[in-house]
């Protein structure tokens, strides 16, 4: 079973390039963030067409959405409120195994480091401490896919020195996410087939006329695993190509092979 994760910055704009993606990498499953549509616009007969016929979509106009799409069935929709104010920033289903699969988007946090000065900081580490007190009572086998906004190791960014007084590498955000991390001992995925000081980036900004020149990436996209699961992992892949593409997102695909 293979399952991707993508924020896309709005499949509508960016469907072209999903198709794309579906019909190369032939993922199981797709879970997809930051969608920017609301459910009754979201473009579904794309994926039908391409055999990815069971959705649970959780929408918003203009702004964050979270959808997985699958070629296999999928139940048991949830709708986490991580962030306190119904935004639409997770969605979970149990597949065929009886494994969850979780996709969320943590929110980015604002540009200041400091909750005191920017409620936005404030309310990404409360969506954290929300979530960690979830994977404490967690009790079944578990797959938490997407967008964290946390690059959590110094080899996770393209200067540590550089980025860490910047918004998704501050240690108090890497030990918010070492929490929750901890709370469910869950495996890194991406970390666990590229080990650190591998270089391992999922995001480039457009603000870079030619994010390959400078070469000035972050991992901001993760794939975890309870312990169980994580021993039936095979491979994990960053699909970096995909920053090259027609009107591509700021994030690549990212995904996980699983021996199920």
């Amino acid at each position: 079973m293979k399952i991707a994760s993508w924020n896309i910055n709005s499949v509508r704009f960016r469907i072209a390039i999903v198709e794309r993606f579906l019909r190369e990498a032939e993922p199981d499953v797709l879970c997809l963030q930051e969608t920017k549509v609301v459910d009754a616009d979201f473009p579904a007969d794309a994926f039908r067409a391409l055999g990815y016929k069971h959705h649970v979509i959780h929408g918003q106009r203009m702004h964050h959405g979270v959808a997985i799409l699958s070629r296999i069935p999928i139940a048991e929709d949830d709708r986490f409120d991580w962030q306190a104010n119904r935004e639409a920033r997770h969605v979970g289903v149990r597949l065929p195994n009886g494994v969850r699969l979780e996709n969320v988007y943590v929110p980015a946090g604002g540009d200041v480091p400091d909750r005191s000065v920017n409620p936005k900081f404030g309310q990404k580490l409360d969506f954290v401490e929300r979530m960690t007190r979830w994977s404490a009572a967690l009790s079944c086998p578990t797959i938490l896919v997407g967008d964290f906004n946390i690059a959590p190791l110094p080899e996770d960014v393209w200067s540590h020195k550089a980025l860490v007084k910047v918004v998704s590498h501050t240690p108090v955000e890497v030990e918010a996410l070492d929490r929750l991390q901890a709370a469910g001992d869950w495996v890194d995925l991406g970390r666990h087939f590229h080990p650190a000081p591998a270089r391992l980036h999922t995001w480039w900004s457009y603000r870079s006329a030619d994010w390959t020149r400078n070469d000035r990436g972050r991992r901001l996209d993760h794939q975890w695993a309870t312990r169980d699961v994580a021993a039936a992992a095979t491979a994990h892949i960053v699909f970096e190509d995909c920053r090259s593409w027609l009107s591509p997102s700021d994030h690549v695909p990212i995904m996980t092979e699983f021996g199920f």
